[in-house]
């Protein structure tokens, strides 16, 4: 079996890497973001009516200012980010599982204005026409160097897991950069988008069916054990 190689920022990078190895796989990480907050200001309170919430960092990174949003309703992109979501005091009103576009057909009636709290680098939504979001940053994943002890460990084949555009994006040039042989790797990506950003000239690269960390372990799991 070869090596899955986690990239995410922390201390989503620690918890695949769990996962991965409660799962019989021989997992690493090595985190090549960090997140660090941005300066952000408040809407008025009755100028949205719920919250859209694309990642869990927006509460650990949000600041002070959340506070005011406790009791406030909140649709979550997935169930980790729900759980951070209820931590914080927010009312949970729908979880998704395919990504915030999927959410965004079955809005409330009644929670026509959203709020979204996102990071820097975040996918475009296009809103129904009865629904209209007002966008805030409060948070950016900012890309590390390639650690040395990860160059050394890419000269041997490995499975590399993917949570993210940005990532498949920086990693390629980190690698191209560190001239790692892309054909000796593998991408398992969340999604088709990221697998997409990831390019071409990879030994393989295949798309997880659901866009969470379950089923993206899954498939690099079952990628690691055939390249075995």
């Amino acid at each position: 079996m070869i090596p899955l190689i986690v990239i995410r920022p922390q201390p989503g990078c620690d918890s695949s890497v769990e996962a991965a190895r409660r799962a019989g796989l021989e997992a690493r990480g090595f985190p090549m973001f960090e997140i660090r907050p941005r300066d952000w200001d408040m809407p008025r309170p009755d100028s949205f009516d719920a919250l859209l919430i694309g990642s869990a960092n927006v509460l650990r990174h949000g600041g002070p200012a959340l506070e005011a949003l406790s009791g406030r309703p909140a649709y979550a992109v997935g169930e980790t980010t729900a759980r951070a979501c209820r931590e914080a005091g927010l009312e949970v009103v729908a979880t998704g599982e395919g990504g915030l576009q999927q959410i965004l057909s079955g809005v409330d009636p009644s929670h026509g204005r959203l709020l979204r709290l996102a990071g820097e680098a975040r996918v475009a939504l296009e809103p129904p026409p009865e629904v209209e979001i007002i966008e805030r940053v409060v948070y950016a994943s900012e890309p590390l160097p390639m650690p040395p002890a990860l160059a050394v460990l890419l000269k041997s084949p490995a499975v590399i897991a993917l949570h993210s555009a940005e990532a498949a994006r920086h990693f390629r040039a980190e690698c191209e950069a560190a001239r790692i042989v892309l054909g000796r790797l593998s991408l398992a990506a969340i999604g088709p988008r990221v697998a997409q950003a990831a390019g071409t000239g990879w030994h393989s690269v295949k798309s997880a069916v659901s866009s969470n960390d379950i089923a993206l372990l899954a498939l690099a799991g079952d990628m690691c054990k055939e390249a075995g």
